[in-house]
């Protein structure tokens, strides 16, 4: 496998720790529709959360969450949607990001919440 699929794998392990250490229920991981994945799916009432995970090794080029732009919003935003429907869901949503700054020298989790809002 790839190092940056390595690191992204590992950033998401990341992040599902350091989310369900804050109490949140992990409902589901890379779920897909139609091309298009939520990292992660969770229950913090009374949200479900669909999380978008970062993960680099340097913030030279911008920090990890910098890098979820308009597309993947709306992508995600999508995928939301199906699912929200597919599983007659009936909390209301957020879209949180997990930004994780990974290296041999550091080790930086931030936590973004309502990120964006959902737009078509």
């Amino acid at each position: 496998m790839a190092d940056h699929n390595d690191l992204g794998n590992l950033g998401e392990q990341l992040a599902l720790e350091y989310l369900v250490a804050k109490g949140y229920k992990i409902l589901d991981t890379n779920w897909q529709f139609q091309h298009k994945e939520i990292d992660i799916i969770a229950k913090k009432p009374p949200f479900i959360v669909f999380v978008e995970v970062k993960t680099r090794r340097t913030n030279y080029f911008g920090e990890p969450f910098t890098f979820v732009n308009v597309t993947k919003q709306r992508h995600l935003v999508k995928a939301a949607n199906e699912y929200v429907n597919r599983f007659d869901i009936d909390d209301e949503a957020r879209f949180d990001i997990v930004s994780v700054l990974y290296n041999d020298h550091q080790k930086d989790i931030k936590h973004i919440e309502d990120a964006f809002y959902a737009r078509m």
